[in-house]
């Protein structure tokens, strides 16, 4: 797909452009949360809060607030086209048909509507919350992290002309070329776009996603995002999120019962997805303590996904805690998705999809040619890796920008969980700097489940 981007955006007439033009546009997991939720607690109350990681940037005094509320405004207009939903009830996913049940389709497509929002501005920052039931405000999260990343490109693309326009996206193209080269033929690598929440714009990830499906082949595992998988026929992927043991969590009556929300959480998953869509995602309230007080069926699950730990450390942590249980690590899948880029891909592929020769550094593996190397590498895999590529992938204008300056970096904004039936949710993460909640129940929480193998490191995207 071959895209003039610079025209695009040096013609359009921003203003009447939506950003968000189906509800499909959202990660794949979220979709899959939403049916465990309409499921599970229909009624239960909960806030949701934009949160800006950023030292210095002031959205709100780059994004005009009439135009970021008429972008809300619009995705709160959007319904599930019966397209949509035929091809949600009909696809196969994770090689199984019917994971979403008629009833949840049914309620998806007549009775789904967005909750409602509230938008103010402090300190040229914008305050943005979502509240609601959870069927009604879980969604919000995606849209309006891309809303918000989006309406940021478009501010600095206006200030360019299309001659810089140009150099911009053929800097990015280049840029993105070079990674896809150093990743094609790399034996068994398996990659997919996690790109969705902080990418420059939703046309530059299309051509992104429409890349790397051309040039990886079956290296590309398929995108998080489902309107594209939807539209150009990859995989959509994903499973869960942290929102569902926070809020477990969040309501507990008692400190005994937040230890064990975690799992609670696990084994009302398994239950209703009938044991398919196994993935662990342990860093909540710290890996370490998870996997160390875990019921033993946890072990059986397919596999684990790193977000907040080293992923090294993570891999051989989880391989280790595999082996302990009892089980073989070669036949689990460990899937790193934390601020990843191509140089961190191919170490983490050499350390975990093959064995590497003694005397030879992870850090060696740059390009194909070394996973071809017999003197530096065994293609004999000690668990299966796949990678999420998130904002490195779909928004790395890192000083393309030919005026200079940092106007196109990627945005430190998140979106989570800010209660449940009014009591606070909490994430401590694998990295104290990532933790969110209040002050006093974030130290409760690390009474309760401890800070062992928690580090505090800088938060990159």
């Amino acid at each position: 797909m071959i895209i003039n981007l610079a025209r695009r955006a040096h013609d359009h007439n921003w203003e009447l452009d939506p950003i968000i033009r189906s509800l499909l546009d959202t990660d794949f997991y979220k979709l899959l949360m939403l049916q465990f939720i309409w499921k599970h607690f229909p009624h239960t109350e909960v806030t949701f809060t934009l949160i800006d990681r950023s030292a210095d940037q002031r959205y709100a005094s780059l994004i005009e607030m009439d135009e970021l509320r008429a972008q809300l405004e619009q995705v709160r207009s959007l319904r599930f086209h019966k397209s949509e939903i035929i091809w949600l009830a009909g696809n196969t996913f994770y090689g199984k048909r019917g994971i979403f049940e008629p009833g949840f389709l049914d309620w998806l497509e007549q009775r789904f509507y967005l909750s409602d929002y509230e938008l103010n501005v402090q300190d040229s920052r914008f305050s943005l919350s979502f509240h609601g039931s959870w069927p009604e405000a879980t969604l919000w999260e995606i849209y309006a992290l891309a809303i918000m990343s989006e309406l940021s490109t478009r501010a600095h693309l206006k200030r360019l002309s299309e001659l810089e326009l140009d150099i911009l996206y053929g800097r990015a193209k280049s840029r993105l070329w070079d990674k896809m080269e150093r990743l094609r033929g790399v034996p068994d690598l398996h990659v997919s776009d996690f790109g969705t929440r902080r990418r420059h714009s939703f046309l530059w990830q299309e051509y992104v996603v429409t890349a790397m499906r051309d040039t990886l082949g079956d290296g590309f595992r398929g995108t998080s995002n489902t309107y594209l998988a939807y539209k150009h026929d990859v995989e959509a992927i994903g499973t869960n999120a942290h929102e569902l043991p926070m809020a477990l969590a969040a309501m507990a009556r008692n400190d005994a019962e937040l230890q064990s929300s975690q799992y609670r959480m696990l084994d009302l998953w398994q239950q209703t997805y009938g044991g398919e869509l196994l993935i662990l995602l342990p860093d909540t309230f710290g890996t370490t303590q998870f996997l160390r007080h875990a019921p033993n069926w946890v072990a059986d699950w397919t596999g684990q996904r790193a977000d907040s730990k080293d992923p090294f450390v993570a891999g051989e942590e989880y391989i280790a805690w595999l082996e302990e249980r009892g089980r073989d690590p070669r036949r689990k899948l460990f899937i790193a998705s934390d601020s990843l880029d191509v140089d961190e891909i191919l170490q983490l592929h050499a350390c975990f999809a093959g064995q590497i020769r003694g005397g030879v550094a992870r850090k060696e593996f740059r390009r194909a040619e070394d996973f071809l190397d017999s003197n530096k590498w065994i293609p004999e895999r000690r668990i299966r890796f796949s990678a999420g590529w998130g904002t490195l992938l779909t928004n790395d204008f890192r000083d393309c920008n030919p005026q200079g300056g940092k106007g196109f970096d990627p945005p430190r904004l998140v979106c989570k969980l800010n209660d449940a039936e009014g009591r606070p949710a909490v994430k401590l993460s694998d990295n104290l700097a990532k933790a969110l909640g209040p002050p006093s129940e974030i130290e409760r929480y690390k009474r309760v489940f401890g800070t062992e193998g928690i580090a505090e490191k800088p938060v990159i995207t």
